[in-house]
C-alpha cells in the first residue's frame, strides 16, 4: 500500500504557479513547510491565548528571503484552523497605521477586504461573518422565546463599553434591520460602513442615521472592536498580519515615523496589559526596522517569551528538505513520478553554490523558481536526462528591492514627542533611537 498521499490537482497547480510567480501560496503550505518548529510552536500558543479571550503581539524579523511572508501565511492558516478570524495587509505609502491623509483608514479597508475564515480563506468574508452573527442571535431568540431585536440588543450590549462601540452596534443592527425588511441596500451601506468606506460622515448619516465613520483616528480602535465582535458571532477571536513594515521604517518625515512607531507602542501596551480581548497582531518586517539606531524600532528582546521572533535563514539542509519537498508537490504526490532522483537534488545544490555561494541556501526565492521550472523542462522532454540541462541552468543571487534608491537624509522636521506611557525620546532633530521597556 503507498504511504504517501495524493496531492490534488487543483492544490498541487496553486502551489506551483504561485511558486514559479515569486510569490507564497494561499494554499497548501502544509506540502512545503521546512522548519521553523519552535517558532510555530511559539505563535501556535499565542493562537490558543487568543481563543481564551486573551492577546498577543509578536514581531516576526528575517532579512529578506528569509521566509517571512511564508511564515504569516502559515500562522494565518493556523489560526482559521482554531476557528479565528484573520485579516491581513501589506504596509505602503499608502497604507499606514497612523496618518492624517486617510492612509490608515484605507489600511484598514485593506484588512476587512482581506478578512478570512475557515470557510473563505481567501478574504471577503465579512459579510459572512455578520451573517453569522445574526443567525446565532436568532437561533437564541427561538431558543428563549423572546424576540430577535432583545438577543441582538443584549448582544450588541457588549461592545458599547468600547470606544466608539455605540456606532459600530448601531450599524450591526441597521443591518439587522436590513436583513428582517428585505432591504439588501441597507445591508449593503452596513457592511461599507463596517469595512470603512465612508469617507464623509454626512454619507453615513443619510446611509446609516449615525454621524461617526472609520478614519485615521479610530483606526487601532476599530480593530478591537471587531475582535470583540468576531467573538460574538461565534469565533474564536481575530488574528491580524501586517507586512512590509520596512515601509515604516523608510518613510523620509520623522515626525510622520515615528507616529507610526508610536502607534506600535500603543499596540504593544494594550497585548501586554491584557486590554485587547481576543486579539493577537503579527507584524513582520526586516532587522533594519526595528533594530536601526537611527530610524528603527529597536528592542533588545530575542527570545520566544518576548514580542520578537527572528526567522533565521535556512541552512542548506532546510533547502534540500524544501527540494524534496517541491518535487513531491511536482509529481501530485507519487513518488513514481519523480523527475530527478536524490542525486539531482545534491547536484542542483552544488550548481547553485558554485554560481552564487551561500546566498543560495539563505534567500531561496530565487533557486525555488529555478528548480521548479527545471522540473517544468524535464516534464516538457521525458527523454532528455536532468543532467543535460543543469549544466546551462543560469542562477542570479536575491536582492532586496526595499532599499533601492532609499534617501538616507531625513527630512529637517522637528518632531512630535511621544506620550511618556509608550516610548521616551530626546527632542533633537536628528534621528534617535526608540525605546520601549517591557
Amino acid at each position: 500500500m503507498n504511504e504517501f498521499k495524493i496531492i490534488r490537482t487543483k492544490d498541487r497547480d496553486a502551489v506551483l504557479q504561485s511558486l514559479r510567480a515569486g510569490v507564497v501560496p494561499r494554499k497548501g503550505l502544509h506540502h512545503i513547510q521546512v522548519g521553523r518548529s519552535y517558532e510555530v510552536n511559539a505563535l501556535f500558543k499565542d493562537i490558543e491565548r487568543v481563543t481564551e479571550e486573551g492577546s498577543f503581539i509578536r514581531f516576526i524579523i528575517g532579512e529578506y528571503g528569509s521566509g517571512k511572508t511564508f511564515f504569516l501565511n502559515l500562522i494565518r492558516s493556523i489560526a482559521m484552523e482554531k476557528k479565528c478570524v484573520t485579516v491581513h495587509a501589506d504596509l505602503s505609502p499608502d497604507r499606514r497605521l497612523h496618518a492624517t491623509g486617510g492612509q490608515a483608514r484605507l489600511l484598514y479597508a485593506e484588512l476587512m477586504r482581506n478578512l478570512a475564515t475557515r470557510t473563505k480563506p481567501d478574504g471577503g468574508a465579512l459579510a459572512g461573518v455578520v451573517e453569522r452573527f445574526i443567525t446565532e442571535a436568532l437561533k437564541s431568540a427561538k431558543e428563549r422565546d423572546v424576540s430577535p431585536d432583545t438577543v441582538i440588543r443584549e448582544k450588541l450590549e457588549h461592545l458599547t463599553e468600547m470606544v466608539g462601540g455605540y456606532d459600530f452596534a448601531e450599524v450591526i443592527a441597521a443591518y439587522w434591520k436590513g436583513h428582517d425588511s428585505g432591504n439588501d441596500e441597507l445591508k449593503q451601506d452596513a457592511i461599507r460602513w463596517l469595512r470603512g468606506e465612508f469617507s464623509t460622515k454626512s454619507d453615513a448619516k443619510r446611509a446609516l442615521g449615525i454621524r461617526m465613520i472609520i478614519d485615521d483616528a479610530n483606526f487601532y480602535n476599530m480593530l478591537k472592536l471587531m475582535a470583540r465582535f468576531v467573538r460574538l458571532a461565534g469565533f474564536s477571536g481575530m488574528v491580524v498580519c501586517l507586512d512590509e513594515l520596512v515601509n515604516l521604517y523608510k518613510l523620509s518625515n520623522t515626525q510622520a515615523r515615528r507616529s507610526n512607531y508610536e502607534e506600535i507602542l500603543h499596540m504593544l501596551n494594550d497585548s501586554l496589559q491584557g486590554t485587547a480581548y481576543g486579539l493577537g497582531i503579527l507584524l513582520g518586517g526586516t532587522p533594519e526596522f526595528l533594530y536601526d539606531t537611527r530610524k528603527g524600532l529597536y528592542s533588545g528582546l530575542v527570545d520566544f517569551t518576548g514580542p520578537i521572533i527572528r526567522l533565521e535563514n535556512l541552512a542548506p539542509e532546510d533547502l534540500y528538505v524544501l527540494l524534496t519537498k517541491l518535487r513531491h508537490v511536482f509529481a501530485a504526490g507519487d513518488p513514481q513520478t519523480y523527475l530527478m532522483p536524490d542525486d539531482g537534488l545534491h547536484a542542483f545544490m552544488a550548481h547553485c553554490h558554485q554560481q552564487i555561494g551561500d546566498a543560495y541556501f539563505r534567500t531561496p526565492r530565487n533557486r525555488i523558481v529555478s528548480f521548479i521550472n527545471l522540473l517544468s523542462v524535464l516534464e516538457q522532454n521525458p527523454s532528455v536526462n536532468w543532467r543535460d540541462f543543469l549544466g546551462s541552468l543560469l542562477l542570479k543571487e536575491d536582492v532586496n528591492p526595499d532599499f533601492e534608491g532609499l534617501e538616507l537624509e531625513d527630512e529637517t522636521l522637528e518632531p512630535a514627542p511621544l506620550s511618556s506611557n509608550h516610548a521616551s525620546m530626546s527632542n533633537d532633530t536628528d534621528d534617535d533611537l526608540t525605546v520601549f521597556k517591557l
